[in-house]
């Protein structure tokens, strides 16, 4: 299980990490982390909580929920939202490769966009599902 869920996480990884409507936003080479640094640069985009679960009557299948966050220092939302759709452009529908896995489908499930409590820092987060079957 966690294999698929590595593997997804290197695929998404990948596709960001090329996607030219991103790298507009956030830089070239992206400033893409899974962790990122203590002072990070903005605007930057960090992969967040990721689940993994088997798929009800689908032997083999798992269902994943990713999290994608989006942060910026810019005064208001319109950058970090530019951000969201972006991520949204780039994942949804995508026709990843994974190793050893097949994806099945990554759909878009929500977006959210907030001021963090600094009140100098916007976040956004940017849910998608994704489901794999062994290959």
């Amino acid at each position: 299980m966690s294999d698929a869920s590595l593997s997804l996480q290197r695929a998404i990884y990948a596709r960001l990490k090329d996607d030219a409507g991103l790298q507009a936003l956030i830089g070239d080479p992206a400033r893409l982390y899974d962790d990122p640094p203590l002072a990070a640069t903005f605007p930057y985009v960090t992969l967040g909580e990721a689940r993994t679960t088997p798929l009800d009557g689908v032997e083999g299948a798992l269902a994943h929920d990713v999290r994608l966050y989006a942060f910026s220092a810019y005064a208001g939302r319109f950058e970090v939202k530019s951000m969201l759709g972006a991520l949204y452009d780039a994942l949804h529908d995508a026709a990843l490769v994974l190793n050893g896995h097949t994806l099945i489908s990554i759909r878009f499930v929500f977006a959210d966009a907030l001021r963090r409590v600094d009140r100098e820092t916007y976040q956004g987060v940017a849910r998608f599902r994704a489901v794999t079957e062994a290959a």
